[in-house]
């Protein structure tokens, strides 16, 4: 597991003086008021920046970058990716797992039958709902636990029940049941 995690890309500057408008990439724009530092990737390595949060407004969080005073500056910061360490990660519950870390876990039955790879995850409201590339296509299943009966991020393995496939998978060809 990578020792950082993304949380935010920088839009686009946000007045003249330095500001920039982040997309937030977790489900709670607050935190960043509580981020007082952020990495950017340059190379291969993660370089620290100390930043403030000024506002969130509509799902966006509007962040000064200490140093960066001008719009110019803050033209330089579009498309980057802000980072954190995973020091400083919100604090998961039971059963929870970050985004990344799922991505690429192999998808197996109660035998150990291999079933795809997790290539994403939507977040349409109720449930997540993972996608998976499978021989037979693109399945997506909600993120229940009658569905889901374990996930061993650390391995990159999640266990499915084979039965509740049945029920809840849907395939890119259309159809919605294990043959």
């Amino acid at each position: 597991m990578d020792n950082y995690l993304a949380v935010g890309t920088v839009l686009k500057p946000q007045g003249v003086r330095g500001e920039v408008k982040v997309r937030p990439l977790t489900n709670d724009p607050d935190r960043f008021f509580d981020l007082k530092q952020v990495f950017l990737k340059r190379g291969g390595t993660y370089a620290p920046h100390a930043v403030s949060c000024t506002r969130v407004h509509e799902g966006y969080a509007y962040v000064a970058f200490e140093g960066v005073t001008d719009r110019d500056a803050a033209e330089r910061l579009r498309g980057e990716l802000l980072y954190v360490d995973r020091a400083h990660a919100v604090q998961l519950g039971e059963d929870e797992n970050f985004i990344c870390d799922l991505i690429g876990c192999e998808a197996v039955d109660r035998a150990g039958n291999g079933l795809g790879r997790l290539t994403d995850v939507l977040q349409p409201g109720a449930n997540d709902v993972y996608v998976f590339d499978t021989p037979r296509g693109e399945m997506l299943l909600p993120a229940l636990k009658e569905v889901v009966l374990s996930v061993d991020a650390a391995q990159k393995r999640m266990v499915l029940d084979e039965r509740a496939l049945e029920r809840f998978a849907v395939y890119s060809d259309g159809a919605e049941e294990i043959d």
